[in-house]
């Protein structure tokens, strides 16, 4: 399904700025804003750094992307949402990379303790050395 096409299945309004966002999320990785804020304005020109925080927020709300906040960096975003996967982190060069759920089922762990919480997510940040930082060392 194109961006349009998912915008519209949401109820939104289709801008070219939406548009550009989901296109540069599509791309994948995990960009941080400015790198979104980059390469949205190679896609429509002129753009403000709020319009694409909006745009972001926007997105993240109706499930369409997904914000990342790792420990010691900007956020971070992402197409792939709602499918309870994780993270693994280099902590030399600060690359992300997609992890699958280990179990596969929602939430992937039960918590030792709930303290009465209704669990449905657990989210994981997998810590360790990129291979290409494994191999500069």
């Amino acid at each position: 399904m194109d961006s349009e096409q998912r915008l519209r299945r949401h109820g939104l309004r289709v801008t070219r700025q939406r548009l550009a966002v989901l296109d540069v999320l599509d791309e994948g990785g995990h960009p941080t804003v400015d790198d979104i804020v980059k390469r949205a304005r190679e896609r429509v020109g002129s753009l403000s750094t709020q319009a694409v925080y909006n745009v972001l927020t926007m997105l993240d709300e109706y499930g369409l992307a997904r914000k990342l906040e790792v420990s010691g960096s900007h956020a971070r975003f992402e197409a792939r949402a709602g499918d309870n996967h994780h993270h693994v982190v280099c902590r030399k060069c600060g690359a992300v990379e997609d992890v699958d759920c280990a179990v596969g089922d929602v939430p992937c762990l039960q918590a030792a303790q709930s303290h009465g919480f209704a669990i449905d997510e657990a989210e994981v940040t997998y810590w360790g050395v990129c291979p290409s930082c494994q191999t500069d060392s």
